[in-house]
């Protein structure tokens, strides 16, 4: 083998390692920097008699809120056919904060304004564009929110 076949060797091997090394890396977007600048504190919840995380919005992300917004993340299913409903997240599913070490900054629900003619696979990164809603208040709703979403890609 010459050198110049050893260096091109080389470099297609690098090429691939790179390749590999992006598409397996979580998207990333102005909105996940936004929520992830998001600061929580503890407050006990007289309803149900146990104490939550609850958000502290910085003035960028509330400046958005209510205005139509693109988050693109890995889609983590909450039924098992097609809904309306989905989880974006930051990261894929063994990372996300339902099943990995993440927290609540990194996953947002969508609310779609129709059922997809076809369900996204586990982890497929998907975007989606729709009305951004903070939630500081309900426990029982996931903090960022995108409405009346649509798959965009």
């Amino acid at each position: 083998m010459k050198v110049n076949d050893r260096y091109g060797l080389r470099v297609f091997s690098g090429l691939i390692f790179l390749v590999g090394l992006f598409a397996f890396t979580a998207p990333q977007g102005r909105l996940w920097e936004l929520f992830g600048r998001t600061t929580f504190e503890e407050k006990f919840n007289k309803t149900h008699g146990v104490y939550f995380y609850y958000p502290r919005f910085n003035t960028e992300l509330l400046a958005l809120q209510g205005k139509s917004v693109e988050l693109q993340g890995f889609y983590i299913p909450l039924e098992t056919g097609t809904s309306k409903t989905m989880i974006l997240s930051k990261y894929p599913m063994a990372e996300c904060f339902f099943c990995g070490g993440a927290g609540p900054e990194s996953v947002a629900v969508v609310y779609l304004k129709n059922s997809p003619t076809k369900r996204p696979k586990l982890d497929q990164i998907i975007k989606v564009r729709g009305i951004l809603q903070l939630n500081a208040t309900d426990v029982e709703e996931m903090t960022f929110i995108i409405q009346n979403a649509e798959i965009i890609s």
